[in-house]
């Protein structure tokens, strides 16, 4: 499977309220990228204890529910363009009942694997100016997803994303994350002890899987 990349976008930190700042607000970046072990050239993240690193290196929302979004919210102006969410990476076709933990895929010429769903905290209800848009994303699972880079390369906008490898097709960034944030955890001890122990995983999102099983 394969889809374009029809928007490759990075973001500086900068003031976002009061003293927090945030790199929220990506802008299309022009021409080829390097792809890093700790995401796109260019890219920043401002508060790293809870955005970037390894298993979060690259932030993909699919454009699919840009439309949807749309209907919640209006003629909102950050939806008529990719960017929106704070993603890097903008697709059609891709999305989060399909996308797995564990998913490669050949990002232009880097190599990366899906890691977590995106957690929603309170800077992407203040970016849209509506407060409950976190907790929407939560009930819907229209979370988008992140990437970890196993191979560095470059990557521009019209490149492909191409799936190289899914071992793990049951285990879908929707269930994973309806079992860890949305609540389903709770009435699936048994899922939760799989994510425990599963490598391809966030190890943030591991933890948080033996949290919710009291150990």
């Amino acid at each position: 499977m394969s889809y374009g990349i029809d928007a490759l976008l990075t973001g500086k930190t900068r003031a976002f309220r009061g003293d927090e700042t945030s790199a929220i607000a990506k802008q299309a970046a022009d021409g080829t990228r390097r792809v890093g072990f700790l995401g796109i050239e260019g890219d920043e993240q401002a508060d790293l204890t809870v955005h970037g690193g390894v298993d979060k290196a690259i932030h993909h929302y699919p454009r699919d529910h840009y439309e949807w979004w749309q209907g919640e919210l209006g003629d909102h102006a950050l939806l008529s363009a990719a960017g929106a969410f704070g993603e890097n990476i903008s697709t059609e076709g891709l999305v989060e009942t399909e996308a797995a933990v564990g998913d490669r895929y050949r990002l232009g010429s880097a190599l990366v694997e899906i890691s977590q769903g995106r957690q929603p905290c309170w800077k992407l209800g203040h970016r849209f100016g509506v407060a409950s848009v976190p907790a929407t994303v939560v009930k819907t699972r229209r979370s988008g997803w992140y990437y970890r880079v196993i191979e560095e390369g470059a990557v521009a906008a019209g490149d492909a994303l191409d799936l190289v490898e899914r071992p793990l097709p049951d285990w879908t960034v929707e269930r994973v994350f309806g079992l860890l944030i949305a609540g389903a955890g709770k009435r699936e001890p048994a899922a939760l002890r799989a994510l425990a122990a599963m490598d391809e995983l966030a190890g943030t999102w591991r933890v948080r899987a033996e949290k919710l099983l009291g150990n």
